[in-house]
C-alpha cells in the first residue's frame, strides 16, 4: 500500500506514540501529548503537516505522563503532572490535555490544583509548523521552506507559506503570543482548576477554516460516530476476546470513513489507513469495503461512487491516467520533489480497475437496488474497456499487464508494490511489463460479475461476450501460470513471458476468485499450509525457501492480515474447511497478542521460534483492510453467501472448536435487517428475511454458481 512516489517502506514514527484519527486528519504524539520536532510526529490535514511542534511546559518544565485515556478514535485525554512545587516533595498539579482531532485540532488544557494553596503558574505552549507535505515526512526528506511567515495577534499565532498556499492558525483566549510560543500567566485556586481551549485551524489556499470540534456540542464527527454505532450490526460471541476484536474493527472502520462536502447525500468512502494513507485508495478502499459488507454496505457504495467520479478520462503518462482506469490513490498536498503531482490523483494500480467491477457485482448480490446498479454500470463498462484497450502491455494475449509510464511512478502496481515485491525463486527481481497471477483472477471474476448483470437485464449478447472472455482468461491462466514441476502457480509472468516462479501467497487470491482448476486446488492448498508458507500466525507473503525471503521485509516474508482473509476465503470456497479455519484462528491469535487491533502487517517469524507475533516496526494502525479482516473472516466461517437477485441465501457455519455461540443482530440485506444466531453445535437460525428468500443450508460447491456458468 505504498504511496505512489515511495518505493520502499514507511519511515518509523519513533517510540511509543499515540495516534488519533478522523477522516483525512490525524495526529501522532508522545504519550504525554507533546509533539516533538525532528521526526514524523505532528498534526496532519489535507496531506499537510500543520504542526511539527506542540510542547506544553508549566514553569518551564515538561509534563510527566501518567496515563492516556482513549475515548473515540478522534479523541483522547492525556493525564500528566507538573514537577513538584517549591518546598514540596510531590507534585500537586494535575494536567489534563483533552484533545480532539478533525479538520485540525482542539485541545482543552486543564490544570487542577490538589493542594490547599493557590498556585501561580507560567503555562507555555511551544508551537511550530514546517508546512511539510505528507510524503516529505514519510520519506524523511522534509525541506526547509524559506518563505514561512509567522504573524501574531491578540488571539494567537498564524504560520503560513505563500509558495505552498498552506499554513495554520493557533488560537486561544487570554493568550500572550510571540512567534513560536503561546504564554498564559495564571493562578490556579486552591482545590480549583484553570482551563484554556486552544484551537488549531488549517489555512489552505489562504482560506482559514475552523477545526471540526471548534464547538463540542453536536460536532459533526461525533454525530456521525453516533449514527455509525446505531446503524452497524452488533456481533457477539461466547469468546470475549473475539467479541472485542470485532468491536475494535467496528471502531476503526468508523474512524476511517471519508465524507465529501460536495456530495453530502452520498454514503462515505473509506481511507486506507493511518498515519500515511488517510485518503482514498483504489485497491485498499475497494477490498476494505468488500470485507466490511457484513457490517455496512454503504461503505462499498460510497467507495464505488467516488472512484467512478475520479475514473480516468484521458491519457496522462505522468499520472498514469487512462480512460476507464480506476485510481491508485488520491492526494491533497502541494507539489514537492517527493510528491511532484501534489493534489492530483495517481492511477498506477493494475488491480483497482477489475476490483471495481468485482465489488459492484458483489454489492448487487447483497441486494443493491437496480437503480444504483444502473448508475454504476457505465463506469464498470468503461473499466472493462480499459482492461481490453490498455491492459496488453506484455503482448497479444488474454492477460492484464502493468508497466509504469514514467520513472516517477511505482515500479510494481499490484498489492505487493514495493520495489522488490515481485521476484523469482532465486531472488532475481522481475522486470515489467508483468502479468500478476491474482490480477488475472480479478479480471476473470470481473467478467463473470458483468455477465450476471447482463443476464439479469436480458442482454444476451453482453452475457455471452463476458462469459466467453472469462472462459478464455481462465484457460490461458491455467496453461501459462501453472508450474507442473513445482505443483503451484507462478506469481506472475515477466516481460518475456517467463513464469516468475516464487512460491508466494498470491495464488490464494486465485482460489478466492475461482480461477483455479479444481483438480489443482488441493496442491495449492497444501503449499499455502506448508511449513515454508504458514508461520503459525498466518500465511507468509513469500515462502522461507525463496532466496528473497526475509521475515522482516514489507512484502517478502511478512504476514498481512488482509492477504490471509483472502486466502482463507479461497480455501473455504474450494472446500478446504480445516485449512481455512487454521488460517483464521492463527490470525485471530495474532490479533489477541496485538490487543485486539490487527496491524497492517507483522513479521513472518515462525510461531515455534517466537510464541507471539513480532510487530513490523512501521506498520500502519488503524488500517482499513486489516481492521475489516476479522469481519470478513467471520463471514467466511459462517459460509454466508447472499444472492438476493435470485432470492437465495447460503449459510452453513463451520465455527472452529472453542468459538462457542455467535450472534449477529441488525445485518442489512435485501432491504431489511436480519438476525443470525449460531449455537455451539454450528446450527444457524436466520430471522427477519423476506419470505421469498430461500435459505440454502449447505456449503457452496467448490465450483460455485459464478464459475459453473462459465463452463
Amino acid at each position: 500500500m505504498n504511496g505512489w512516489t515511495f518505493e520502499g517502506q514507511p519511515s518509523a514514527l519513533g517510540g511509543a506514540t499515540v495516534t488519533l484519527v478522523e477522516g483525512s486528519s490525524f495526529c501522532v504524539s508522545d504519550r504525554n501529548g507533546d509533539i516533538v520536532p525532528g521526526g514524523a510526529q505532528g498534526v496532519y490535514h489535507a496531506d499537510t503537516r500543520l504542526l511539527c511542534r506542540w510542547e506544553l511546559r508549566v514553569d518551564e518544565a515538561p509534563i510527566e505522563p501518567l496515563q492516556v485515556l482513549p475515548a473515540e478514535p478522534y479523541h483522547a485525554v492525556f493525564l500528566g503532572r507538573t514537577r513538584p512545587r517549591p518546598g514540596r516533595a510531590e507534585s500537586s498539579l494535575l494536567v489534563l490535555r483533552d484533545r480532539y482531532v478533525g479538520g485540525g485540532l482542539r485541545e482543552d488544557i486543564t490544570l487542577r490544583n490538589l493542594s490547599d494553596e493557590a498556585a501561580g503558574c507560567l503555562v507555555e505552549l511551544h508551537v511550530g509548523s514546517d508546512v511539510a507535505d505528507l510524503f516529505e515526512v514519510k520519506t524523511d526528506r522534509v525541506r526547509h521552506v524559506p518563505d514561512i511567515d509567522v504573524t501574531t495577534s491578540p488571539d494567537g499565532v498564524r504560520i503560513y507559506s505563500m509558495s505552498r498556499g498552506r499554513g495554520v492558525a493557533v488560537l486561544s483566549a487570554g493568550v500572550l503570543a510571540v512567534p513560536g510560543l503561546l504564554t498564559f500567566r495564571v493562578v490556579v485556586p486552591a482545590r480549583g482548576e484553570w482551563l484554556a481551549a486552544v484551537h488549531v485551524n488549517p489555512i489552505i489556499e489562504e482560506e482559514e477554516s475552523q477545526a471540526w470540534f471548534a464547538t463540542l456540542e453536536r460536532a459533526e464527527p461525533a454525530v456521525r460516530r453516533a449514527d455509525w454505532e446505531r446503524q452497524v450490526p452488533e456481533v457477539v460471541t461466547s469468546d470475549a476476546f473475539l467479541t472485542q476484536a470485532v468491536r475494535a474493527a467496528r471502531e476503526d472502520l468508523g474512524s476511517l470513513r471519508l465524507f465529501e462536502a460536495e456530495y453530502p447525500e452520498d454514503p462515505p468512502s473509506i481511507a486506507a489507513g493511518a498515519p500515511w494513507f488517510m485518503t482514498l485508495f483504489g485497491r485498499d478502499s475497494l477490498l476494505a469495503s468488500w470485507f466490511a459488507l457484513t457490517l455496512d454496505r454503504s461503505l462499498a457504495l460510497g467507495t464505488l461512487r467516488r472512484l467512478a467520479r475520479l475514473q480516468g478520462r484521458r491519457v496522462n503518462p505522468l499520472t498514469e491516467e487512462e480512460p476507464g482506469k480506476i485510481l491508485h490513490e488520491l492526494r491533497f498536498g502541494v507539489a514537492t520533489p517527493t510528491s511532484p503531482l501534489g493534489g492530483n490523483a495517481y492511477y498506477g494500480s493494475v488491480d483497482s480497475t477489475p476490483l471495481f467491477v468485482m465489488l459492484l457485482g458483489e454489492l448487487r448480490r447483497w441486494g443493491l437496488h437496480r437503480q444504483e446498479v444502473e448508475e454504476l454500470l457505465p463506469p464498470a463498462d468503461a473499466a472493462l474497456a480499459w482492461i481490453e484497450d490498455y491492459g496488453g502491455e506484455g503482448g497479444e494475449d488474454e492477460f492484464l499487464w502493468y508497466c509504469r509510464k514514467t520513472d516517477q511512478g511505482l515500479i510494481h502496481q499490484g498489492w505487493k508494490d514495493s520495489f522488490d515485491g515481485v521476484n523469482f525463486a532465486d531472488g532475481t527481481l522481475a522486470r515489467p511489463p508483468i502479468a500478476l497471477a491474482e490480477v488475472q483472477g480479478y479480471v476473470y471474476s470481473a467478467y463473470i460479475a458483468r455477465g450476471h448483470f447482463a443476464h439479469e437485464a436480458g442482454d444476451t449478447e453482453t452475457e455471452r461476450r463476458c462469459k466467453e472472455r472469462a472462459q478464455r482468461i481462465r484457460a490461458a491462466f491455467n496453461e501459462r501460470f501453472w508450474l507442473p514441476d513445482r505443483g503451484y502457480y507462478a506469481i506472475g509472468l515477466d516481460r518475456s513471458g517467463v513464469p516468475i516462479d516464487s512460491l508466494a501467497s498470491n495464488m490464494g487470491h486465485c482460489l478466492w476468485t475461482g480461477i483455479v482448476e479444481p483438480e489443482r486446488a488441493r496442491l495449492v492448498a497444501d503449499h499455502l499450509m506448508s511449513d515454508v508458507m504458514f508461520s503459525g500466525f498466518g500465511v507468509r507473503t513469500l515462502s522461507t525457501d525463496m532466496a528473497a525471503y526475509n521475515p522482516m521485509s514489507y512484502h517478502n516474508g511478512s504476514v498481512w492480515p488482509h492477504d490471509n482473509a483472502i486466502v482463507a476465503g479461497g480455501l473455504m470456497r474450494y472446500g478446504f474447511v480445516a485449512e481455512s479455519q487454521r488460517v483464521i484462528t492463527a490470525v485471530l491469535d495474532a490479533a489477541k497478542a496485538f490487543g485486539g487491533r490487527l496491524p497492517e502487517l507483522y513479521c513472518g517469524f515462525d510461531r515455534r521460534d517466537f510464541p507471539v507475533p513480532v510487530p513490523y516496526p512501521t506498520s500502519c494502525s488503524p488500517q482499513a483492510w486489516a481492521a475489516a479482516t476479522p469481519i470478513h473472516m467471520l463471514r467466511t466461517l459462517l459460509r454466508f453467501d447472499p444472492w438476493v437477485p435470485y432470492r437465495k441465501l447460503w449459510i452453513n457455519p463451520v465455527l472452529p472448536e472453542g468459538f462457542g455461540a455467535l450472534g449477529v443482530t441488525g445485518l442489512r440485506i435485501a432491504g431489511t435487517r436480519v438476525d443470525i444466531e449460531v449455537d455451539e453445535d454450528g446450527a444457524a437460525r436466520v430471522t427477519g428475511l423476506p419470505e421469498d428468500i430461500v435459505i440454502m443450508r449447505e456449503a457452496r460447491s467448490p465450483i460455485s454458481t459464478m464459475v459453473a456458468n462459465v463452463r
